[in-house]
């Protein structure tokens, strides 16, 4: 679905809300990432250990100083007791709330096209090998296969959400399969999970990997749909809200 060159139109039928909740959230300051998966924060005057619930860059989000906001968690047995689930992004005298918990994309993905959000589907599944690549949901939709790719972006500047925010080989091998399968008669999409509100348009990260965005382009003109839907957060929410303009133009 296009409306100008380069470009691919938000889905134009309404939304189904999905919301995740957390539960047991505290509120705490960044103060630096140890890893991938750990992070130290101020909580109630201490310095506690984190796990980080995203392993991207985010360098522009896990800034010291900046509000954090954490899930403990009931398991006795972690070796930290918090996952940090959101960060309040400050730009200039703005605050923007961004969702961090990677898995949450997918887990909202679920319930929004269980609802419809692509059309009736029938025999949705999750994480569906087809030749080399597994997927992240795979259905059908009468005698017609469908595959579905999931990727969720928390990377922002001025209004615009780009993805990746690091090189991944995963993502453009997915891209690269739905486009095969759309000339096999599939019908397939790449939905991009805007863990935000505040967004105007999203677009390849062009400056860091250009070989994903000549990917998306490519899926385009096989017949894969390109579908960007943003979210509102709070500290203990997180809900797919409303479709979100594609731009694919370098």
């Amino acid at each position: 679905m296009t409306d100008k060159p380069g470009r691919t139109a938000a889905p134009s039928s309404p939304v189904n809300n999905v919301i995740m909740r957390y539960s047991n959230i505290h509120e705490a300051r960044f103060l630096r990432r140890l890893n991938r998966f750990v992070a130290e924060v101020a909580l109630g005057g201490a310095v506690e250990r984190v796990h980080v619930k995203n392993t991207g860059r985010c360098a522009e989000l896990l800034v010291p100083g900046n509000r954090v906001y954490l899930e403990k968690s009931d398991s006795p047995g972690r070796r930290t007791a918090y996952d940090l689930v959101a960060v309040e992004k400050r730009t200039g005298g703005a605050a923007k709330l961004v969702n961090m918990d990677s898995m949450a994309p997918n887990r909202m993905a679920a319930e929004w096209l269980a609802a419809g959000g692509l059309g009736p589907l029938e025999e949705l599944r999750a994480e569906v090998t087809v030749g080399d690549s597994r997927f992240d949901f795979c259905a059908r939709q009468g005698d017609v296969p469908v595959a579905i790719e999931v990727k969720g972006c928390t990377l922002e500047s001025g209004g615009v959400a780009r993805f990746p925010d690091a090189p991944t080989l995963r993502g453009l091998k997915h891209v690269r399969g739905l486009t095969a399968l759309a000339g096999q008669g599939w019908r397939c999409a790449v939905l991009i999970v805007i863990q935000m509100k505040g967004v105007e348009v999203f677009m390849p990260n062009w400056d860091t990997q250009p070989a994903f965005g000549e990917a998306l382009i490519a899926a385009r003109e096989a017949g894969v749909e390109i579908v960007a839907l943003d979210c509102r957060v709070a500290p203990g929410i997180v809900e797919i809200d409303a479709p979100v303009r594609v731009d694919l133009r370098r």
